[in-house]
């Protein structure tokens, strides 16, 4: 007899990745682009993993949010999805406008080990961007739904914008609410208040610490594409230190560690 899906690894995954967002500290969520980095944050003890769509866009030459890394994307959430992490996509606004068509391509996320799609709406329709997450939890119940409202990102933060799409986003089942761009912790505190979803912020340099935002009462802290941003930086200043004739600062993990960390192949 098949085991009810409540029952099953991956429904339990979903549940422990879902269950992080209601834990003491926030989760700091770490984003991959590869399957070499995902690997690497987690072993690091990073338990959950979110994908960066600017750094698997880039790494593809494709452009980021204008729905063109769809098999990109499903790539990877294939190559990681049975991977013992937690891993959660960013897929953009689904790659589509058909709560359909993002409700299927969240059904293959799901069917591959997925436990969670960050979902934004870049300051479209709220009722579109709502029954597309409806139409998500309809398909993959268990796959837990982050809701982005793209107010601050894009937009000029008007919080009363903000907390209107987050609602709306909420009642069409959304298990997590996202706002990138939002530093100030005033209005952070301000949010998390209102909101009954667990809150989500992107992590800026500049801007409030991990403790602070915890305080705020953030339960999630995205990294977004920072990290690939800062790889890419730090490759091209080790290649500029070599050409200077100084030997490049910093880690530098073996070629076996890192062999290690991607699919088998033939050697060179």
């Amino acid at each position: 007899m098949t085991a009810h899906p409540k029952h099953t690894p991956h429904a339990e995954a979903g549940t422990a990745f879902a269950g992080l967002h209601h834990v003491g500290e926030p989760l700091l969520l770490p984003n991959a682009w590869d399957c070499a980095s995902a690997r690497a944050l987690a072993g690091q003890g990073f338990r959950a993993i979110g994908t960066t769509s600017l750094g698997v866009a880039a790494a593809a030459g494709l452009p980021d949010g204008e729905a063109a890394t769809r098999e990109e994307t499903l790539r990877l959430a294939l190559a990681l999805g049975s991977e013992p992490l937690l891993l959660s996509v960013d897929a953009e606004g689904g790659f589509s406008d058909d709560p359909d068509e993002v409700a299927e391509f969240a059904r293959e996320l799901y069917a591959v080990g997925v436990v969670g799609i960050n979902l934004e709406d870049g300051l479209g329709p709220v009722d579109r961007h709502a029954a597309k997450i409806a139409a998500v939890k309809e398909a993959a119940p268990g796959l837990f739904v982050n809701a982005r409202t793209d107010t601050h990102w894009l937009g000029d933060g008007d919080a009363t914008d903000t907390f209107t799409r987050l609602d709306a986003y909420q009642q069409a089942g959304a298990d997590g609410v996202f706002v990138p761009g939002l530093t100030d912790l005033r209005q952070i505190t301000a949010l998390a208040r209102r909101v009954h979803a667990p809150l989500n912020v992107l992590y800026s340099p500049g801007g409030p610490t991990v403790p602070h935002l915890a305080d705020a009462g953030v339960r999630r802290i995205s990294l977004g594409s920072l990290l690939y941003r800062r790889a890419l930086g730090a490759a091209v200043a080790a290649a500029a230190e070599i050409r200077a004739g100084r030997t490049p600062a910093g880690p530098t993990p073996s070629y076996g560690e890192v062999a290690r960390r991607t699919v088998p192949r033939v050697d060179p």
